[in-house]
């Protein structure tokens, strides 16, 4: 009786080194932001017309990293994008350098509401070795509306200022696309996208 050699290829090798990966808590949460990376260079999709929702209620009781009250009652009638995301999410971690890119340009047109729910030091500290400097507000009431209430993270939603969701995506994308930025320069202005 004769045992079969199992024969090593490209793909078995592959496959194992992967698992191993995956497995070890050090190499997993790089892979996962580079993985992620790769898909945030897609741009968001963008509803239709036909497809937009109206934001119902804007009433959300949020709190600034200082400790100061915000409502997004105060966005309301503004152009806004709003992101639910969170420092320990690899999908946030590879959208938010499209993100801050897009708000060093935006932020004196456009409403930015950055929205996680962890501890302000750990927020300020993760501001800090990113460089990033967009407004972070932690949440201090419930959402009346459903779009501000996300089963996953990241959401990200651009908000006409008819109170319109003109995009909602659930996943890391690439915000500071050419795409992107053509509907913000639309928005603000006042002109219909699409």
């Amino acid at each position: 009786m004769k045992l079969k050699k199992t024969k090593l290829n490209f793909s078995n090798v592959l496959s194992v080194i992967i698992i191993i990966v995956l497995i070890i808590p050090q190499t997993r949460k790089p892979l996962q932001i580079a993985v992620n990376k790769v898909m945030a260079l897609i741009s968001p999709h963008i509803e239709t017309r036909s497809e937009r929702r109206k934001i119902s209620d804007f009433n959300y009781k949020l709190e600034s990293l200082d400790a100061k009250p915000y409502n997004l009652t105060q966005s309301e009638y503004k152009v806004t994008i709003v992101s639910f995301w969170a420092t320990w999410c690899p999908p946030c971690i590879a959208e938010l350098p499209s993100l801050n890119n897009l708000y060093k340009d935006y932020k004196d047109k456009v409403e930015f509401v950055f929205i996680s729910n962890e501890k302000p030091s750990d927020l300020k500290n993760f501001l800090k070795e990113n460089e990033y400097n967009f407004p972070v507000y932690i949440p201090v009431g419930e959402a009346q509306d459903i779009y501000f209430k996300p089963r996953t993270i990241p959401r990200t939603l651009l908000i006409d200022r008819n109170s319109r969701v003109v995009i909602i995506q659930e996943s890391a994308r690439n915000w500071n696309s050419d795409k992107i930025r053509g509907i913000l320069d639309k928005l603000v202005v006042g002109d219909v996208v699409y």
